[in-house]
C-alpha cells in the first residue's frame, strides 16, 4: 500500500490547515484543487471534449469536485474505487437584502443553513466568507477572515428564565449579527464593502454566496495534545483524507486494478439535492464520460459500474462522556479508536455485510482498527450521502467515517490521530 506522505502528526497539523483555509465550499474545492494541481492532476472542462488518456484529472463544478486517476491500461470497463464526501457544514448564510439594522446597530440579514448548534454562534468573532458573481458572470471568492461580525447572547439578568428553563432561540429574532453601529440601513453597504476588500470595481457584484464563519483556529487540546478542536469537521475532516489518500494511490498507478475517484459535494446538509449535490448528476455525468472517452460502450459502461464500490465517508457519533445513555449500549466508538463503520438497517445508511467486508479487507490492508456504529433504537438516525449514491447510481456503497464530538457545533472535536487513521484506510481502499 502507498503510504500518506506525513506522520501521525504532521497529518494532522496538515487537516487543520486545509479547515483553516476552507471556510466555505467553494473555498475548500479551491484548496482540493490546489493541492492536485501539485500532485499532478489537471483540470477538465466539461464543456470540453474528453480524451481517453491515462493519468490525474478532476472537474469542480461551484462547491463540489469529482477527481480521478485512470492508470495506463485501463480498459473502458475497469470498475472505480470511489471516496465520497461533502464540502458543506451547517452555519449561518446571508440572505439577498443583507443590508439592515434596528436600535443603533448596523446588522446582516442571515438565513439558517442545515441544522446547526444554535448556541454555538452566540458570541463568537465571526467572519464573513464565499462567492461573488460579477456583472461579467464570472466569479471571485472572498474570505474576510477577521472579526466582523458577532450574535450577542442576551444577558442572564434580562431573562432569568435561562436557568432553569433553558435558552431557547428564535431563528428569525435572535441570530441575526451584529457589525457596526448607526441608525440609518443602507442598502448595498454590505456588498460595497466587500467589493472594496476584493479590490472589486464598485456596483460590479450582482449576486453573492456568503456565508459566516468563526475566525478561532483549529487547535490542539488536552494534557497530551491528543484532541483536535476546529470547524467544519463534519465533513472537511473527510475530503481532505480523500484528497491526500487520492494523490498516494495515484503514486501506486501502475498496479492500480481500479480507477481511484474522489467525489465531494455540496448541499449534503439539506438534502443533497442540487447540480453539485450527491442526488444530482455530477458523479455520473463524470464516471460515464470516463468511460466512454476510454472508447466504451454502455455495456462497458453496465460492467465498470457492476464492480464499482464507493466509501461514502462522513463523521460520525463518538460516545459522550456526559451522554452515554444517548448510544446504543453495545456500541461505544472511541476518539482515536479507528474509523467507524456506519451501519442502519433502514437503509439510513447504506452499508451492508458485503460491503463490510470491502472495509474491513481495506483496514486490514493499511493496519488500521476500524469501529461500528449503530444508533440506539430509540433515538433517530442520521442520514448520508451513501444511500443516495447507492440508489442513484446502481453502486454497492458503504458508510463510514471518523467519530466526533460536538456534531454540527461552530466548533467540532475529534481525536489528533484518526483523521491519518481514516486516511491509510481510505488509500487501501482507492488502491483495490
Amino acid at each position: 500500500m502507498s503510504e500518506p506522505p506525513r506522520s501521525d502528526r504532521g497529518h494532522t497539523d496538515d487537516l487543520m490547515s486545509f479547515l483553516a483555509a476552507s471556510p466555505t465550499p467553494y473555498h475548500a474545492v479551491a484548496s482540493a484543487a490546489e493541492r492536485l494541481e501539485k500532485a499532478g492532476f489537471r483540470q477538465v472542462s466539461e464543456t470540453d471534449a474528453w480524451d481517453g488518456t491515462s493519468g490525474g484529472k478532476y472537474v469542480t463544478r461551484g462547491g463540489a469536485i469529482v477527481a480521478w486517476y485512470v492508470p495506463e491500461g485501463a480498459s473502458p470497463h475497469t470498475p472505480f474505487r470511489i471516496v465520497g464526501a461533502h464540502t458543506d457544514s451547517p452555519n449561518l448564510r446571508v440572505k439577498p437584502q443583507p443590508d439592515a439594522g434596528a436600535h443603533g446597530w448596523r446588522q446582516v440579514a442571515v438565513e439558517i443553513y442545515g441544522g446547526p448548534l444554535l448556541n454555538s454562534w452566540l458570541d463568537r468573532d465571526l467572519g464573513l466568507a464565499g462567492r461573488l458573481t460579477l456583472r461579467d458572470g464570472s466569479t471571485r471568492l472572498v474570505n474576510v477572515d477577521r472579526p466582523l461580525l458577532r450574535v450577542p447572547q442576551l444577558a442572564i439578568h434580562l431573562d432569568r428564565t435561562v436557568s432553569s428553563e433553558g435558552l431557547k432561540l428564535d431563528k428569525q429574532r435572535h441570530l441575526q449579527p451584529v457589525w457596526g453601529l448607526g441608525d440609518q440601513v443602507r442598502d448595498g453597504d454590505l456588498i460595497a464593502f466587500l467589493e472594496e476588500e476584493s479590490g472589486i470595481p464598485a456596483g460590479e457584484v450582482t449576486g453573492w454566496d456568503l456565508m459566516t464563519h468563526s475566525v478561532e483556529q483549529p487547535a490542539y487540546l488536552g494534557r497530551d495534545r491528543e484532541l483536535v478542536a476546529g470547524p467544519r469537521m463534519d465533513n472537511l475532516l473527510s475530503v481532505h483524507a480523500g484528497v491526500v489518500a487520492l494523490t498516494a494511490a495515484a503514486t501506486a498507478a501502475a498496479d492500480l486494478p481500479c480507477i481511484p475517484v474522489l467525489a465531494a459535494f455540496d448541499h449534503e446538509e439539506n438534502g443533497s439535492q442540487s447540480d453539485t449535490g450527491a442526488d444530482g448528476p455530477l458523479l455520473g455525468s463524470v464516471l460515464e464520460r470516463s468511460v466512454f472517452a476510454r472508447g466504451g460502450s454502455y455495456e462497458d459502461r453496465a460492467r465498470s459500474f457492476a464492480g464499482t464500490v464507493c466509501l461514502s465517508s462522513d463523521t460520525g457519533h463518538a460516545v459522550h462522556p456526559n451522554y452515554a445513555e444517548r448510544h446504543d449500549p453495545t456500541h461505544h466508538p472511541r476518539v482515536n479508536g479507528g474509523p467507524i463503520l456506519k451501519v442502519n438497517v433502514n437503509n439510513r445508511y447504506a452499508t451492508d455485510g458485503s460491503g463490510r467486508a470491502v472495509f474491513a479487507a481495506a483496514c486490514e490492508r493499511a493496519g488500521v482498527p476500524f469501529q461500528s456504529f449503530v444508533s440506539h433504537n430509540s433515538m433517530p438516525c442520521g442520514t448520508t450521502i451513501g444511500p443516495i449514491t447507492a440508489a442513484r447510481h446502481g453502486i454497492r456503497t458503504v458508510d463510514i467515517g471518523v467519530a466526533i464530538l460536538s456534531m454540527h457545533s461552530v466548533r467540532e472535536l475529534c481525536g489528533a490521530k484518526d483523521p491519518l487513521l481514516l486516511t491509510r484506510a481510505l488509500t487501501a481502499f482507492l488502491e483495490g
